[in-house]
């Protein structure tokens, strides 16, 4: 009996962990990644101290931008990842931005952020939802990848297994070869070398989640 209990277990716990690697797999190729960088609207945001903020503050940077709320439900099984990303990858060529779209303001987020141990994210916040209809944002979790220049580069909707090996490889290509070229040109031959970790997004375009 207590052999056959141990094979459950050890079957149970590989059909787990193979799961956890397929779904980490899928989450790099959910990237879309668009022929050439496009320019993004200038949103204004807010960070935890109540200071304007805008994507001009991160130029120079590669930036992943995501935003979120504490009321959807995959945004808030992502944040650890997030903040992992930004502690493996996180520096002078490369941010994690999370730009809540909360209502509550900075008191709901700083709360959430404690509970479940965010460490390396900073907090941003645009209570007026304003930043989600200038980036054309249709459902949440919804991802910028944002070159250098403040161009976009990428979209992924829906939420990713952010520290996975797949996708520290694929933010990592990115990372390398924006920063290796700066000509329009070459942007597209960087969009093109890290292409192979992406395919196109779901022809359906579904919401992932919206706001009650």
């Amino acid at each position: 009996m207590a052999q056959r209990l141990g094979f459950w277990l050890l079957a149970t716990g590989l059909s787990a962990a193979s799961s956890t690697i397929a779904a980490a797999q899928e989450s790099s190729k959910k990237f879309a990644l668009h022929e050439a960088p496009k320019p993004i609207a200038a949103i204004r945001f807010e960070d935890g101290q109540g200071q304007s903020r805008g994507m001009v503050d991160f130029r120079g940077k590669v930036v992943v931008l995501n935003i979120w709320a504490t009321w959807c439900i995959p945004c808030r099984k992502e944040m650890p990842a997030l903040d992992h990303l930004q502690a493996v990858l996180g520096g002078a060529n490369f941010e994690v931005v999370v730009l809540s779209i909360d209502r509550g303001g900075k008191d709901v987020v700083r709360k959430f952020f404690a509970n479940v141990g965010i460490q390396k994210l900073t907090m941003y916040l645009d209570t007026s939802g304003k930043a989600t209809h200038e980036l054309g944002v249709v459902g949440l979790p919804t991802t910028l990848l944002v070159d250098s220049e403040g161009r976009e580069i990428g979209r992924l909707i829906g939420p990713a297994e952010w520290d996975a090996p797949d996708m520290l490889e694929f933010v990592s290509c990115i990372i390398s070869f924006v920063h290796a070229v700066q000509s329009q040109k070459d942007s597209k031959a960087v969009i093109s070398s890290c292409r192979e970790h992406s395919i196109g997004l779901p022809a359906d375009g579904k919401r992932s989640n919206t706001q009650p």
